[in-house]
């Protein structure tokens, strides 16, 4: 078995059979999406920064307590309750993913994330991008749409991967930056880039969402080590991260191993 082949998607996720999950996750980030969208319109700078955090993060936290009051959570905004790691299930939730792009005006990639994890997989996820007016979701999945013509790899706007010149060399592509892990992954899946790949630093919350909705979606998944990510886990650093079209999986697995 090689590396790349560890990646298999039902080693990462495995889809809830309760339709209810798949529909909260993404309902739950589009309701947080448009509480953010409102105080977009009341403050700015480090006030809306700050309040954006704290007051998506009440929003979700106060739906899924009324929802799953026996489920966990796991919030980039909360203390970590580390009862969640004997729980039969964690939400993961990233109230504001790119909260410096959401403080600035007329930006659109910023995103909230909302997934599931239960029995030692993801099983359900949305990512929404509010200023965008999309979500994409394990209960509305993104539809197939061919690879660009041209590759395009994105990369953090301020932790570009230390492997970039080298997966590069082995991969032409346009290196584009791009603010948020959520809208890097709603701009694969619609087809106007072909992979996603990070290395610079995140936790669990920043990939769990997108990853669920992008294996959901057929996309193919990584670490830059060729492992699958887990979730879940005591420490929930977890800094890398390759979300790629299935039709170029195969040359970028190539160049990223060629890397190591």
């Amino acid at each position: 078995m090689t590396r790349s082949s560890a990646t298999e998607s039902t080693r990462v996720y495995r889809a809830s059979p309760d339709p209810a999950d798949h529909r909260l996750a993404h309902e739950l980030a589009e309701a947080a999406g448009e509480l953010l969208m409102g105080m977009r319109d009341e403050l700015q700078g480090a006030e809306l920064r700050a309040a954006g955090d704290r007051r998506s993060n009440q929003l979700l936290l106060a739906r899924l307590a009324e929802e799953c009051p026996e489920d966990a959570i796991l919030s980039e905004e909360s203390a970590d309750d580390r009862s969640r790691l004997s729980a039969d299930r964690v939400w993961i939730i990233d109230p504001l993913d790119g909260t410096r792009e959401y403080a600035e005006p007329g930006r659109l990639d910023w995103a909230v994330h909302v997934a599931l994890w239960s029995g030692g997989h993801l099983a359900a996820g949305a990512v929404c991008l509010p200023a965008g007016d999309l979500t994409y979701s394990t209960w509305r999945p993104a539809e197939s749409c061919p690879a660009p013509e041209e590759p395009v790899v994105l990369i953090s706007r301020s932790r570009p991967p230390a492997v970039l010149d080298k997966l590069l060399a082995g991969w032409p592509a346009t290196p584009r930056p791009m603010g948020s892990a959520g809208a890097k992954t709603a701009t694969v899946l619609a087809g106007r880039a072909t992979a996603y790949v990070h290395g610079g630093g995140q936790y669990e919350w920043d990939s769990a969402a997108p990853v669920a909705v992008a294996v959901a979606s057929g996309w193919r998944v990584r670490r830059l080590d060729g492992s699958a990510p887990r979730y879940n886990q005591s420490d929930v650093w977890l800094p890398d991260m390759v979300i790629c079209h299935p039709d170029a999986a195969a040359d970028v697995w190539a160049a990223l191993d060629a890397a190591e």
